[in-house]
């Protein structure tokens, strides 16, 4: 879709192509009878719990690509941890996997709740990224549901971030899922640094490995083009390869003991956010550089607040369905986002 003779690309090639991408990824599978359809689905499951577990994680990812001539791609940046994922809803349909990441020295460890990866089967709608802090249901071709599952990853107040849909292949001897192409905010990594572009254009791809399983993204970064318009231009490609090899000779029980404590909460927390996506057609929330959406810092602190005592379960969650309620009000991400213009001048 990019070709080595442009450095630049109009929105109106990228707009059809992400409009269109479902028949540009790949056709409908056919029909192949009862049987064979839920030894698919069968094993689909599988893989995917199968990305449950404790692990060491690495981060890498790399600018490579200019596509804006005079953009110099940034160096490589690598970072890693330790990242414990649990099944914490399976419908049978639907698996919803929670990341918890386990930072500090040793005896002085503490939890972050980190990304949500929930798969769903042959759905009918997804949650997509629309543009800075919009994300609006889209419909999934039905000619395309046969066989497939959706991915919606969640910010780390279960906010969503993306989604997309794709089949689980096996090919030369490996089993990965590819998505169609999607659009998806700035990560911190790039929003901290105020940079040109302002969102993804993506392909997910997720893979089990012998030693546990890797997460590729192939992000091309885009920015505004110049005279108000609506078109996009491509900035640089970027390519992130998230692996995770199975590992426990960590402070597991660190990440068990803050999701026992917390779990009621950010189940109530990942309803609101249901309940609003519902009757909005979607959700506008106004994003901050350093933290997510303006409601992500508190969301955290309150889910540390519970787990240390500080504040009952049944006052956390008041406190933060009102929270979500205001900033997702009509016209509060447009307010949020001329306040934060006014601060800049």
């Amino acid at each position: 879709m990019f070709t080595k003779t442009k450095t630049l690309l109009g929105s109106a090639l990228l707009a059809v192509a992400l409009a269109t991408t479902p028949a540009l990824a790949d056709g409908p599978i056919a029909d192949r009878g009862d049987a064979v359809e839920q030894a698919h689905f069968e094993r689909d499951r599988e893989t995917i719990l199968a990305m449950a577990g404790d692990y060491k994680v690495r981060f890498d990812m790399q600018e490579s690509t200019p596509w804006m001539e005079g953009y110099e791609p940034l160096d490589r940046k690598i970072s890693g941890g330790h990242e414990s994922v649990r099944v914490i809803e399976d419908t049978g349909t639907k698996i919803v996997l929670q990341h918890l990441l386990v930072v500090g020295a040793e005896g002085e460890e503490f939890v972050i709740k980190h990304w949500r990866q929930d798969w769903e089967y042959e759905p009918d709608k997804i949650l997509a990224y629309t543009g800075p802090n919009h994300w609006e249901w889209m419909e999934m071709p039905e000619r395309l549901r046969n066989g497939r599952w959706s991915q919606t990853v969640y910010q780390v107040d279960d906010s969503p971030r993306y989604a997309g849909w794709g089949e689980w292949t096996d090919t030369h001897g490996t089993r990965r899922w590819r998505s169609n192409w999607t659009w998806r905010p700035l990560a911190r990594r790039d929003a901290v640094r105020d940079p040109v572009y302002d969102r993804y254009a993506s392909i997910n791809r997720h893979q089990l490995t012998p030693a546990g399983w890797i997460h590729w993204q192939d992000n091309t970064k885009m920015m505004p083009a110049d005279g108000g318009t609506e078109e996009l231009e491509p900035v640089v490609q970027e390519y992130v390869l998230n692996t995770y090899d199975k590992f426990d000779d960590y402070n597991v029980a660190a990440a068990d003991a803050y999701w026992a404590a917390t779990e009621d909460y950010w189940a109530a927390v990942r309803a609101r956010w249901d309940e609003v996506a519902a009757a909005n057609g979607g959700i506008a929330i106004a994003e901050e550089a350093q933290t997510g959406t303006v409601v992500s810092g508190r969301l955290l602190t309150i889910a540390n607040e519970i787990e240390d005592g500080e504040t009952s379960g049944a006052d956390g969650i008041a406190e933060a369905l009102k929270l979500i309620a205001d900033a997702t009000a009509p016209g509060a991400a447009d307010a949020a986002r001329v306040a934060a213009a006014d601060r800049e001048y």
